[in-house]
C-alpha cells in the first residue's frame, strides 16, 4: 500500500472517531430563526460536552449556504472565536448556517441552522374577539407578529405617546369592561432583543362598550303560586335582543340547573320545586353573557279545595233569588269555575267523596262556560233543587282543583205540579217508629218517582231495608236515623215537587211540625212530643235560637202566620231533652200574589170599559128616538120578570115604569130626573124577501137626571101628596125573538136596581 493512501486513511478514522466523540453544536443566540432587518443576532458554535479549557484549543471555521441546493461557502476562515454576530442585519444575511470544529487534527460539523432575515420594521395586527362589548363582560386584544417569537408587547389606550397601559410577555390584553368609559381606542407594539428592537405602532382598534342588556324571568301564566300537579312554565327573554342570539341557563335559589332552552317547564310540579328562579343569557356568536334576571320565587302547595258559599238558609221559596260564590283560597287569578249539582248515580257520572259522603255529579248546563265565580238562580223554582258543588279549572291543558264541599239548596214551590205524602204527617219521627212516604197528584202519578238525598247521594231507590210498594212509594216498619233526609218527588221529564225534610231521632223529643209549607194567614200549630207515654209534656219552643214561649201542653199555636214566622224551630224539656231543628216555610196566600192581584185590576177595567160603551150607545139610540117620534110614544114591552124569578118590588108596576112614554113631554122631562134601567130592544121584522131574521144585540143604559121641583110636585100629586116612592125600578133586560120563528128561546135576564137620589123634602126608602 502506498505510504500516502494509508495516511489519508488514518487521518479519516480519526475525523470519525472524533466526529462521534466531539460532536460540534451550532445555536442561535436569541434563538430567533426569523429576525428582521437591522436586528442582532449571535451564532455560537461548541462541542458537545466538551469543558470550556478544552473548547480554548479548538479553531472554528463558518460555512454558509445562500439558497437551497446551493453549495455551502466559508464566511469565515479557522478562528479561534467561537461565536459568529450579525449584528444589523440585513436581508443578505438570510441564508443556512454550519461550523466546522477542529481540535488536535480532528474534525467536527455542527448541525445547519436556517436563517431568515425580513425587510423592513415589522406592523402587528391587533384584534379584540367580541364587538360590541357589555358591561360585565371580557374583552382580549391580541397582538400578532406572525411566526416571529421572543416579543414583549406594549398596550395604549386612547394615545401612543402616552404610557402603556399594560405590558406582558404574552400576546394578549384582557379588558375588564365595568362601565360604559371602558372603551376607546386601542394600539399595541412589541420589542426584543438586546440591543432592543422596536415594532411600529398597530392599527387602532375601537372598543365599545355598552350597557349590558338584563335577562327578565316571567311565568308563562299570571300566576306563580301554584300547585301540587299543575304545570310550572317560566320564560327568559333578553331585554332589546333577539332571542335566536342567545342561550341560556338557569338558576334555582342561586344553583346552577342543566337546562339550556329559554322556556323552563316542569309538567307536574311537586312542593320541592318551590323555590326562586332566575335566568341569564349567553350570546352565540362571542360568549357574552347578559346580566342576571331578577328571581321569579314559584310556591308549590297542595291540590285545593276550593271554598263554597251559599245562604245560610238551604230552604228557599220559588221566586227567591240565590246567588253562590266559589274561591279558590290564597289564589285568585286565572280562574274558571264549573258548577255540578248531586244526581242519581249513572255510570258515566263522576263522583266526589266529602265527610265519608258520596256525590254524584252532573255538570248544570247553563255553567260550561265557567265564566266567573258566582251561579245565581233568579228567579229559584222547584227545578233547582239539589246540592250543589263547583270546582276552578286554569291554564292550558286545564289544571282542575278538587270539588267544593257541597251545597245543599231546597225550593218550595206556589203550585208544586205533585207533593210528598208522608205518613205520619210530621217533620220529624222516633226511630223504631214506622213511616211512609209516596208521591201523589192530581190526577195519574205514574212516571213520578220519590227521590231523597241521604248522608251518601241522591237515589231514586227507596232506602235499603225499606219496602217498596210502587216507585213512587217507600215505607219503613221501624225507621232508622240513617233513613233522614231531604224527600221530593221527581217525573220522568224531570218536574219536582216540593222537598221534604224528614229527620229520624234516635233520641226521646221530637218537634212534630207541618211536612209541607203553611200558606200565609193560616194557623200554625207546633207539638212537643215524647217518646214515651205520656207523650204530650211541657216544653219551652224557640225560633231562630229565641225562646217564643213556654207551653204546659207542648203545644205552640200561632192562629195567623206571616213571612215572619218562617224560621228554624226546635222545642225542649228540661228533664226529658230537646228536639232536633225543623224549618218551618210560610207561602205566600194566592190572593195576594202579584197574578191575582193584576187579574182583578183587569176585571175592574174591562167592567169599566164595557159600562161606558154601553151608556153611551143607550145615550144614542135613546136620542135618536125621541127626535124621530115626537108625537105619542109605542108602549115598550112589558119588562115583568118572567116565570121562575121573583118580583123584587112588587109595589111599583110595570106601568108606572113605563108611564113616562105616555106623556108627550113630560116623559122627556121625567126621562132626565129619575134613573132607569131599561131595555132597548131591535125587534126582528119581517122583510119582504127575508124568510128569517136573528135577534139584535140588546144595549141597556142608565140614564140619570136630577128631579127638579116641579118633578117632584107631580110625584107627590100621583101618590096623593105622600112621601115619594124611592126612584127605583127592575128591569128584565133580554134579547126579543119576533114571530116567525118556531120556538122562542127564553133569554137569560138580568135584574138590575135604581136608585133614584134623595131629594129636599124626600126620604129613601
Amino acid at each position: 500500500m502506498r505510504p500516502s493512501l494509508l495516511l489519508l486513511l488514518l487521518l479519516m478514522g480519526a475525523e470519525i472517531a472524533f466526529g462521534d466523540t466531539h460532536k460540534a453544536v451550532l445555536t442561535l443566540e436569541p434563538n430567533w430563526t426569523q429576525i428582521f432587518v437591522g436586528e442582532t443576532i449571535s451564532l455560537t458554535c461548541s462541542t458537545e460536552g466538551e469543558d470550556a479549557d478544552e473548547d480554548d484549543e479548538a479553531y472554528y471555521c463558518w460555512y454558509k449556504t445562500d439558497k437551497e441546493g446551493g453549495e455551502a461557502r466559508e464566511i469565515v476562515q479557522w478562528t479561534k472565536d467561537k461565536s459568529h454576530t450579525i449584528s444589523s442585519s440585513v436581508e443578505t444575511d438570510s441564508g443556512t448556517y454550519t461550523c466546522k470544529i477542529s481540535n488536535d487534527g480532528s474534525y467536527s460539523k455542527s448541525n445547519a441552522i436556517s436563517l431568515t432575515v425580513k425587510e423592513g420594521i415589522p406592523r402587528p395586527v391587533l384584534s379584540s374577539d367580541r364587538e360590541p362589548v357589555f358591561t360585565g363582560n371580557t374583552v382580549t386584544l391580541r397582538c400578532d407578529m406572525g411566526q416571529s417569537t421572543g416579543w414583549r408587547f406594549y398596550w395604549y389606550r386612547n394615545t401612543q405617546t402616552s404610557d402603556p397601559v399594560a405590558q406582558a410577555d404574552g400576546n394578549s390584553y384582557s379588558i375588564i369592561s365595568d362601565k360604559v368609559s371602558d372603551g376607546g381606542q386601542y394600539w399595541c407594539r412589541a420589542r426584543r432583543g438586546d440591543p432592543v428592537y422596536h415594532t411600529q405602532y398597530s392599527d387602532a382598534v375601537e372598543i365599545k362598550v355598552t350597557v349590558n342588556p338584563k335577562a327578565v324571568a316571567t311565568p308563562l301564566s299570571n300566576w306563580t303560586n301554584i300547585f301540587i300537579g299543575e304545570t310550572l312554565a317560566l320564560r327568559c327573554d333578553i331585554q332589546g335582543e333577539e332571542h335566536n342570539d342567545w342561550q341560556y341557563s338557569w338558576d334555582k335559589n342561586r344553583t346552577s340547573l342543566e337546562y339550556q332552552w329559554q322556556n323552563y317547564t316542569i309538567y307536574f310540579a311537586l312542593e320541592s320545586h318551590s323555590g326562586d328562579y332566575s335566568c341569564r343569557g349567553t350570546q352565540r356568536r362571542d360568549s357574552q353573557t347578559s346580566e342576571i334576571s331578577e328571581a321569579v320565587r314559584v310556591t308549590v302547595s297542595e291540590k285545593p279545595n276550593p271554598v263554597l258559599r251559599g245562604p245560610s238558609q238551604t230552604w228557599l221559596t220559588e221566586g227567591d233569588s240565590v246567588t253562590l260564590s266559589c274561591e279558590v283560597r290564597g289564589s285568585t287569578t286565572g280562574w274558571r269555575f264549573h258548577w255540578y249539582k248531586t244526581a242519581p248515580y249513572s255510570p258515566e257520572l263522576v263522583y266526589v267523596l266529602h265527610e265519608n259522603r258520596r256525590y254524584y255529579l252532573q255538570l248544570v248546563s247553563d255553567s260550561i262556560s265557567g265564566a266567573g265565580g258566582s251561579y245565581t238562580l233568579s228567579p229559584a223554582a222547584l227545578r233547582h233543587t239539589g246540592v250543589y258543588v263547583c270546582r276552578a279549572e286554569r291554564g292550558e291543558p286545564a289544571y282542575h282543583t278538587e270539588f267544593s264541599q257541597p251545597q245543599p239548596l231546597w225550593v218550595t214551590g206556589l203550585s208544586p205540579p205533585s207533593s210528598v205524602v208522608v205518613s205520619p204527617n210530621t217533620t220529624q219521627h222516633f226511630t223504631l217508629d214506622s213511616l211512609s212516604l209516596s208521591c201523589e197528584r192530581s190526577g195519574n202519578s205514574t212516571g213520578w218517582r220519590l227521590m231523597w238525598f241521604s248522608k251518601w247521594t241522591v237515589r231514586d231507590l227507596c232506602p235499603s231495608a225499606w219496602t217498596s210498594e210502587t216507585g213512587s212509594t217507600c215505607s219503613r216498619r221501624s225507621a232508622s236515623s240513617s233513613d233522614g233526609g231531604v224527600y221530593w218527588c221527581q217525573s220522568e221529564s224531570g218536574e219536582k215537587s216540593n222537598p221534604v225534610n224528614i229527620t229520624v231521632h234516635n233520641g226521646d223529643v221530637i218537634l212534630e211540625s207541618p211536612t209541607h209549607p203553611v200558606t200565609e194567614g193560616d194557623p200554625l200549630t207546633l207539638r212537643c212530643r215524647y217518646r214515651y207515654k205520656p207523650s204530650n209534656i211541657s216544653a219551652d219552643f224557640y225560633k231562630d235560637g229565641t225562646l217564643l214561649q213556654t207551653s204546659t201542653t207542648g203545644e205552640m199555636t200561632i192562629p195567623a202566620v206571616s213571612e215572619s214566622h218562617e224560621g228554624v224551630y226546635r222545642c225542649r224539656n228540661p228533664e226529658k231533652g230537646e228536639s232536633p231543628e225543623s224549618w218551618v216555610t210560610v207561602r205566600v196566600s194566592v190572593s195576594d200574589s202579584g197574578y191575582s192581584k193584576l187579574a182583578v185590576v183587569g176585571a175592574v177595567v174591562g167592567v169599566m170599559i164595557i159600562f161606558i160603551i154601553g151608556t153611551t150607545l143607550s145615550l144614542m139610540y135613546c136620542f135618536k128616538k125621541k127626535k124621530a117620534s115626537p108625537g105619542p110614544q109605542t108602549p115598550l114591552p112589558s119588562l115583568s120578570p118572567t116565570s121562575g124569578q121573583q118580583q123584587q118590588n112588587p109595589s111599583h108596576s110595570p106601568d108606572q115604569s113605563l108611564s113616562a112614554g105616555h106623556e108627550g113631554q113630560q116623559g122627556y122631562e121625567l126621562l132626565h130626573s129619575a134613573s132607569v134601567y131599561d131595555a132597548i130592544n131591535t125587534a126582528e121584522r119581517y122583510e119582504e124577501d127575508d124568510a128569517t131574521a136573528g135577534p139584535s144585540d140588546v144595549t141597556y143604559s142608565t140614564i140619570d137626571q136630577k128631579s127638579t121641583s116641579e118633578n117632584v110636585k107631580r110625584k107627590k100629586q100621583k101618590r096623593g101628596g105622600g112621601q115619594p116612592e124611592p126612584e127605583i125600578f127592575y128591569s128584565e133586560l133580554k134579547a126579543v125573538k119576533t114571530a116567525g120563528e118556531e120556538e122562542a128561546e127564553q133569554s137569560e135576564p138580568t135584574y138590575a136596581q135604581v136608585i133614584g137620589k134623595k131629594v129636599k123634602g124626600t126620604e129613601r126608602v
